[in-house]
C-alpha cells in the first residue's frame, strides 16, 4: 500500500500528524509506503518519524494556488499511489492529488471539494472532539471506532545530530536545562509576557540550572527580554538560540533539555513529541483540541470567563488570562515534574 498525505502547514499540527501515519501502520501492516507532500521547512520533523518513507518537499508557499505549478507537481506523481490522504481542509489542497490521479482521495468535507475527493467524510465535532482524532480517523473507513490509548508523536534524535547541535553553539549538559519557548505564531494573546518567563528563568538559575531560549528570528527580541531581566551573573546563564538555530537544530537541542515551558505553539507539540517534561502555558487557547501528548505534561491556565476565545489579540485589550498567571504556578509545575534533578549522565 502506497499512500500520499498531503500534510499542514504548521509546526504543531504536523507533529500530531504522526498518529495518523501510526494509525495506517497499524492498519496496512510496517510495509505500508507513507511519503509526505508538505513546505520543505518541515522535512526535520518528517525525517524524525520512523513512520514516513520520505518527505516530498511542496514548493508553493501558504495561501498560493497556482493550478499550473500544482498541476505539474501532480503529473510528476502520477501512477505512484494507491490513496492520498488530505489533512488541510482547502480546496487548493485537493488539487495535486486529483491531477495525479490517485485512484482514492481522503478527507474531511471542506472547501466545495466535491470530484476533487472520492472518499469524502463529514465530519462529527462531537464524536472527534481532538485534532489527533479528526486525524486519526481518516486511516479507518468511516464506520471504525477509534480505540484508546492512542499512539502519541515521537521523534527519533540521531545522538550524531545532537553532538552537533551543541558543538556548534558551544553548550555543555553540565547542568540541568531548562528549555523556554516564549513565542507564538498564532499571536500575542498566546504569549506569556516576558517578565513572567524571566522570573522562572531566575528561579532555575539561582538553583543551579542553565536556560536556554528557543524560538524563530521572530522571537529572538522577547528572548533578549527575558535575558535582560536577569542579573549580571545569572545572565550569563542563559542562551537566546531563537532564530539562531534551524528547525532540525532545535529539536535535537529541545530532545537534552531536563524541561521545558512553553506557550500552546508549535514547540509546544515538539518538546511532547520528545517526551521532555513539560509545563504548557494557555491563555486565548484551549488544551481541549490540541493538547501537548506525552506523559510528563502540566497545563497551566486560568480558566477566565473570557477564554477560551481563540482570538490573536485580546479584545479587552487586558490580556489578563496570560498577565495574571503567577510565574509561581508554573515553577511549583516544574517543582512537581522535575523537582532538582542532577544533568543526564547519558546525554
Amino acid at each position: 500500500m502506497r499512500i500520499l498525505i498531503v500534510g499542514p502547514s504548521w509546526v504543531g499540527d504536523m507533529v500530531m500528524a504522526q498518529t495518523l501515519f501510526a494509525c495506517l501502520k497499524l492498519r496496512h501492516g510496517p510495509d505500508c509506503l507513507i511519503d509526505v507532500l508538505a513546505p520543505e521547512w518541515s522535512r526535520p520533523i518528517l525525517e524524525r518519524m520512523p513512520e514516513v518513507n520520505q518527505a516530498l518537499s511542496f514548493p508553493l508557499g501558504h495561501g498560493v494556488l497556482d493550478i499550473a505549478s500544482r498541476r505539474r507537481i501532480g503529473k510528476s506523481l502520477a501512477g505512484q499511489y494507491d490513496q492520498a490522504i488530505l489533512l488541510p481542509n482547502s480546496l487548493k489542497s485537493a488539487l495535486v492529488p486529483f491531477f495525479a490521479g490517485i485512484p482514492k482521495r481522503t478527507g474531511w468535507r471542506g472547501e466545495m471539494r466535491y470530484g476533487l475527493l472520492n472518499d469524502l467524510r463529514i465530519l462529527d465535532k462531537e464524536a472527534y472532539p481532538l485534532m489527533i482524532e479528526r486525524f486519526m480517523a481518516l486511516a479507518w473507513e468511516p464506520d471504525h471506532q477509534l480505540t484508546r490509548p492512542y499512539p502519541r508523536p515521537t521523534l527519533q534524535i540521531d545522538p550524531a545530530s545532537r553532538e552537533a547541535a551543541l558543538a556548534r553553539f558551544g553548550l555543555e549538559l553540565d547542568r540541568p536545562v531548562l528549555a523556554l519557548c516564549p513565542g507564538a505564531e498564532f499571536g500575542e494573546a498566546k504569549r506569556w509576557p516576558a517578565e513572567h518567563y524571566a522570573a522562572v528563568a531566575d528561579r532555575k538559575v539561582r538553583q543551579g540550572w542553565q536556560v536556554w531560549l528557543f524560538g524563530s528570528k521572530n522571537d529572538h527580541p522577547v528572548g533578549e527580554q527575558i535575558r535582560g531581566r536577569l542579573i549580571p551573573g545569572l545572565r550569563e546563564e542563559s542562551s537566546n538560540l531563537a532564530g539562531e538555530t534551524s528547525l532540525a537544530e532545535a529539536i535535537d537541542l529541545m530532545s537534552c533539555a531536563t524541561a521545558v515551558v512553553s506557550n500552546d505553539s508549535g514547540l509546544m507539540h515538539v518538546a511532547a513529541a520528545l517526551n521532555r517534561p513539560l509545563v504548557s502555558v494557555y491563555g486565548s487557547t484551549s488544551p481541549d483540541f490540541t493538547p501537548p501528548l506525552a506523559e510528563q505534561v502540566e497545563v497551566v491556565r486560568l480558566g477566565l470567563d473570557c477564554s477560551p476565545c481563540f482570538d490573536r489579540t485580546c479584545r479587552f485589550g487586558h490580556y489578563n488570562c496570560l498577565r495574571d498567571l503567577d510565574p509561581q504556578r508554573v515553577i511549583d509545575a516544574l517543582d512537581r515534574l522535575v523537582g532538582d534533578p542532577l544533568p543526564d549522565p547519558q546525554l
